[in-house]
This record gives C-alpha cells, sequence and structure tokens, in this order.
C-alpha cells in the first residue's frame, strides 16, 4: 500500500519519533481501535494464543515473514526465506534482481514462482514483501471481550489478533496469497498459476516496474487475469485513486526584521497559493477546481509540508510545501494545468511562486469487479497495480486485474497495525474464489 513522495529513513524516523509500542492499540474484531486498558482483566496465557499460530500452517508462515524485519531497501532476509518455502513445495523459482545495487547495499530481488515449466501462466498472483518504517516486533493480543460476558477469559479462534509492522500491509496478503495457490494445486494440479511477491512497492514501486519490463511480462500477454494483494477489508475494488506530487517553491529577498520593506517574504509570497490550492478540493472542476468522478468521488489535496527562513528576525529568502494529490478522474497532465493555472491566477505569473512536480504520477486506477461473493468499494490508497503495463492478450482478450486482500486498510502505516485470525483464513477462500473464476473462464474460452 503505496504512499507516494514521503521517503523518511527510519534512523531519523526512529530518533524523532517516540514510537509508542502497538499494545497501546489494537483492533477488536469489528476492526475498531481499542485502548489497551480494556485488556486490563484475566486473559489468556501467552502460550494458549501461541498454540493458536503454532497449529496452523498459514499462520505459521505469516509469523515467521512478519518477525522478520523488511522495510523498503531491506527485503534480502524475508525474501530468501520465502524463496526457500516455495521452493521446498515444489515451486519452479526464480530470483529476479531488481537494480540498482551497489556493494554497500542489501541484494534486492523479487520472487517469481510457478509450478513445473509453465513460466508464464494464466493467472498471477502477486503482492510486496516490503514495509514501511519503523519495525513493530510480531505479537499476539486476545480480542476485546464481548459486552454480555465483560469478564470472560473464552474468546473466538478466529478473533485472536496479530499485531506487527506489515501483519497486514502486506504479508498476510502474502501469506493468503502462497496458500491458496497451494490448496488450488493440491485440489487442481492442472491450474495454470504463478507468484510474484516483489519489492519496493512503498516508496517507489521499483520491484513492479522491474517485472513489468522483464520477459517475465510478455507481450502479446500469457496471462488472463492478475490479482493484486492489498488490505481491502476482504471486499474487491472496483478503483483506486490516482496521485500526483509536488513542491510548491516560492523565491524572495533576505533582509533585516526590522527593516522588511528591503526584502521580499518567501513566506509571505507563498501563503496565499496554499490557501487557494486548499480550496479546489471543493471547488467545480468547471471553476477551476480539481476534478471528480462518480466511481471515485472528488480528487483531494493535501499540503503534507511546509518550511522556509532561517530565524524570526529575517526576512525569509526561500519557502516551499510538499502537497500530494490523490486524482479521482482525469491524468497527472490534466491536473497538473490546474495546479499551474491557480498558481498563476494567485501571483500574476510573476514566477515568485511555482510547482515543481515529481516525475512519478499516475491516473485512477479502474479494476475487475465482477466475481459474485464479494462486497464490491473503492479505495484512495495507491498500489502496484498502475507500475504494471498489462499487454493485450494475443487473443485480443483484455487482461482482468483484481484487487482484494485481508486486513482493515485504516490501520496499515501506523503503530497499531494488526488483522485478526479469520480475515488472513477468509482472504485464502477469497484468492481460491478469485482463482477458480478465472480458470472456469477461461476453460469455457477454450471450449
Amino acid at each position: 500500500m503505496k504512499t507516494p513522495y514521503l521517503v523518511l529513513s527510519f534512523a531519523a524516523l526512529t530518533t524523532a519519533l517516540s514510537i509508542p509500542s502497538p499494545l497501546q492499540h489494537f483492533l477488536s474484531g469489528n476492526g475498531i481501535a481499542t485502548p489497551q486498558n480494556s485488556l486490563d482483566i484475566k486473559k489468556p496465557s501467552s502460550n494458549d494464543l501461541a498454540h493458536i499460530i503454532d497449529s496452523s500452517p498459514l499462520l505459521s508462515f505469516h509469523r515467521d515473514i512478519t518477525k522478520i524485519e523488511s522495510i523498503s531497501g531491506n527485503e534480502k532476509n524475508v525474501g530468501s526465506f520465502i524463496i526457500d518455502f516455495l521452493a521446498s513445495r515444489n515451486f519452479t523459482v526464480e530470483k529476479q534482481i531488481v537494480e540498482p545495487q551497489s556493494d554497500t547495499t542489501p541484494e534486492r530481488f523479487n520472487i517469481y514462482a510457478y509450478t513445473g515449466e509453465d513460466r508464464h501462466p494464466d493467472i498471477i498472483l502477486t503482492s510486496h514483501i516490503d514495509t514501511v518504517p519503523p519495525f513493530i516486533p510480531y505479537s499476539l493480543h486476545a480480542p476485546t471481550n464481548s459486552k454480555s460476558n465483560p469478564a470472560s477469559t473464552s474468546f473466538a479462534r478466529e478473533d485472536l489478533l496479530i499485531a506487527g509492522r506489515g501483519s497486514v500491509d502486506a504479508k498476510a496478503s502474502v501469506a493468503a496469497i502462497v496458500f491458496a495457490a497451494l490448496e488450488t494445486l493440491a485440489e487442481k494440479p492442472s491450474t495454470s498459476l504463478g507468484l510474484l511477491l516483489d519489492v519496493g512497492e512503498e516508496n517507489s514501486g521499483v520491484g513492479m516496474k522491474t517485472f513489468s519490463s522483464s520477459d517475465l511480462n510478455p507481450s502479446p500477454s500469457s496471462f488472463h487475469a492478475i490479482i493484486f494483494g492489498e488490505p481491502t477489508n476482504l471486499s474487491l475494488i472496483a478503483g483506486h485513486k490516482g496521485a500526483l506530487g509536488f513542491r510548491l517553491v516560492a523565491t524572495g529577498k533576505a533582509a533585516h526584521s526590522g527593516y522588511p520593506w528591503l526584502g521580499k517574504s518567501a513566506i509571505s509570497a507563498i501563503l496565499p497559493v496554499l490557501s487557494h490550492l486548499d480550496t479546489l478540493q471543493t471547488t467545480p472542476s468547471e471553476e477551476g477546481g480539481l476534478l471528480r468522478s462518480d466511481i471515485l468521488g472528488n480528487s483531494t489535496l493535501n499540503i503534507g509540508t511546509v518550511i522556509g527562513g532561517v530565524a524570526h528576525n529575517v526576512v525569509p529568502a526561500s519557502a516551499e510545501a510538499g502537497i500530494a494529490i490523490r486524482l479521482a478522474a482525469g491524468t497527472p497532465d490534466d491536473t497538473r494545468r490546474i495546479i499551474e493555472k491557480a498558481v498563476e491566477d494567485v501571483t500574476g505569473g510573476d514566477g515568485s511562486v511555482y510547482a515543481d512536480f515529481y516525475k512519478a504520477g499516475f491516473a485512477p486506477q479502474h479494476l475487475d469487479a465482477d466475481v459474485d461473493g464479494f462486497d464490491v468499494i473503492t479505495v484512495n490508497y495507491g498500489t502496484d497495480v498502475p507500475a504494471l503495463e498489462v499487454h493485450e492478450r494475443e487473443d485480443g482478450g483484455r487482461v482482468k486485474r483484481y484487487l482484494y486482500g485481508p486486513g482493515s486498510f485504516y490501520v496499515p502505516h501506523s503503530n497499531h497495525e494488526a488483522i485478526t485470525v479469520g480475515e488472513i483464513e477468509e482472504a485464502v477462500r477469497g484468492y481460491k474464489k478469485l482463482i477458480l473464476a478465472t480458470a472456469e473462464r477461461h476453460e469455457s474460452e477454450l471450449e
């Protein structure tokens, strides 16, 4: 689950912030954050909780990969573990090296796995193995007790809560995808499917971009469906917003604050522009506002950072703000033009304030949601979906793209990231349903 344009070093973040323990918050079975003090009653022992995990190969695999720190750029150890796991279960596994690499950085690679020599299968299941910082250790927690019997220490097995960095985003999807594939192949060995577990999704999409431009993504496409794993509340996603980021830069002239007329304040120049940009998400598009759509709603704009000046008694010569837009409609170029026009309207085009756009950016993504048995929703976050160029099939058919997975999309990147046993296990059933629907559709096309 990608948050574009904000890249912080782990060391800087942990130094600057006092990170609360994930025990301070957790999710109850209905996905609502609950204070830790609600657990201050008799609780099952840690051995009782661990036994639930130990007795399930799926949950044990999820535990093992969640315990391995894999902040973007440091995915090697978890990748090596997964390769060994898949190879021991009769997958043919390829390690796809992701550049750039150097002698001072850990090896980075995607994991591509398939059965036998079926290197270009009909169905690809994919998710990412990297996480955002900081690392939060794996832990288990009994769920909130029922209102009817708040003193009870018993609880349904599926409500056991699993916390830790990556427990939701996206190692729950990784685990569920792997076991959905294993179970499908055990039940129907002829199913043509493969796994792509990539790196770098959280900050650049480099892993998926590497796969996209490689011979593993042939043109015309061999794929009939690509199933992307991200936390979706176990719903199928009909679409997600695009993204565009930029710096708003103002230049001025330094002077003594006692004689401000001798300088030009960059902060005074940038403030009215920021104020105007902040209104664009509620301004009708025909009046210069951001674009909107019936499916994804309105585009949103967030002023995430503002910096400027050197001291309170110096007229500031420079200032800038970091801004992220989630696009509900149109292309990144459409929104660039809207922003440039808005800046010009405020400044008169004098060049004192300008938008410096990042090269990255992508349009809204519209996805398939045509398999029965799922709730269908839209989401605002970014994914690997736009980083993968999907080629047309040789028969002229369109490759289906599905986005689905376990866990609430409100908790990733937070210090209370957590998921229930039931959500992970239900996701295995959901992925199998998507695999089966795609396989049956392909079989009917061949008849």
